[in-house]
């Protein structure tokens, strides 16, 4: 599988999009080049959330390898999305021409680096990898694969991915997610949450015993979008998706205008609740209007 990413992620084709090796040599020659920013974290993010899913083709039983190819150092936190596949015993190469940032590729690297990560200055030189890259993907899965001989069946649906997603208790800085959990427990569930109209994804790890969460300090008045990833030892089950707006802020009520003077006017109303200070704006009423 393959994906693109600048400020965007994009999905060229999934992992179960061809099957030869000539199919994917024509889909490679007719890639287009995206590019943009480097927002690699995102990218990594977007991996996880999108391509090393099942109903994209990836295969419980197959070991999960990420090849990040980056030509400069990331606009946002690629440390952190890395830890997380890491996290999840998927392998990451990273690979770096002309200006990626050596140290970055280092920290997202899976170990052991002098294996995992390579440095050229150009990208007609990304040739001289070949040879030397296949040879240590190939072994790396033959001993990951000889380590773990697990025999989790290969299906979906309520075998393996979570269902029933309800949102509840929803005010203007939370709400309350719970869903049934699938008939094999996930090792852990990964929540993902961001507003629907942009914003920096945020994530939650929980222990897959725990089908509950409270999502706190989010953003008054806005829509949500909200995903619930299973994951097991071999792979990342079929998400449940769901989303909701956030409650407005609360507002003063009530109006009230007294103790009238030539200079001077007192104000009063009903609070609003959580309300912490006020802003009181005043200005003199347009021309013509009565004073």
């Amino acid at each position: 599988g393959l994906s693109q990413y600048s400020s965007d992620p994009r999905t060229e084709w999934d992992l179960s999009a061809y099957s030869t090796r000539d199919q994917v040599l024509e889909a490679v020659r007719n890639l287009r080049y995206k590019g943009g920013n480097t927002f690699t974290g995102l990218a990594l993010a977007h991996v996880l959330e999108q391509n090393l899913k099942l109903d994209a083709g990836a295969r419980l039983e197959a070991e999960k390898l990420v090849i990040l190819l980056t030509d400069g150092k990331s606009q946002d936190d690629a440390n952190l999305a890395a830890q997380t596949l890491k996290n999840l015993g998927i392998e990451i190469f990273a690979i770096g021409v002309k200006n990626a940032d050596e140290a970055e590729l280092k920290q997202v690297a899976s170990e052991p680096l002098e294996l995992t990560v390579y440095n050229v200055l150009d990208f007609p030189l990304l040739s001289s990898l070949v040879g030397t890259l296949t040879q240590v993907l190939c072994t790396r899965i033959k001993e990951k694969s000889n380590k773990e001989n697990a025999d989790i069946p290969v299906n979906t649906g309520p075998q393996l991915s979570p269902t029933d997603l309800k949102i509840s208790a929803v005010t203007s800085k939370s709400m309350h997610l719970t869903w049934s959990p699938p008939l094999r427990p996930p090792k852990k569930y990964r929540i993902v949450y961001y507003p629907s109209k942009g914003g920096t994804p945020k994530e939650v790890v929980l222990d897959g015993a725990v089908t509950s969460l409270r999502l706190s300090n989010l953003t008054s008045h806005m829509e949500y979008l909200v995903s619930v990833f299973p994951v097991y030892d071999t792979g990342v089950g079929d998400g449940l998706r769901g989303v909701t707006s956030t409650l407005p802020l609360s507002s003063p009520r009530s109006l009230r205008v007294s103790e009238l003077s030539h200079n001077s006017i007192r104000l009063s109303w009903k609070a609003a609740q959580g309300a912490t200070q006020y802003l009181v704006l005043c200005s003199a009423a347009p021309d013509g209007a009565e004073d």
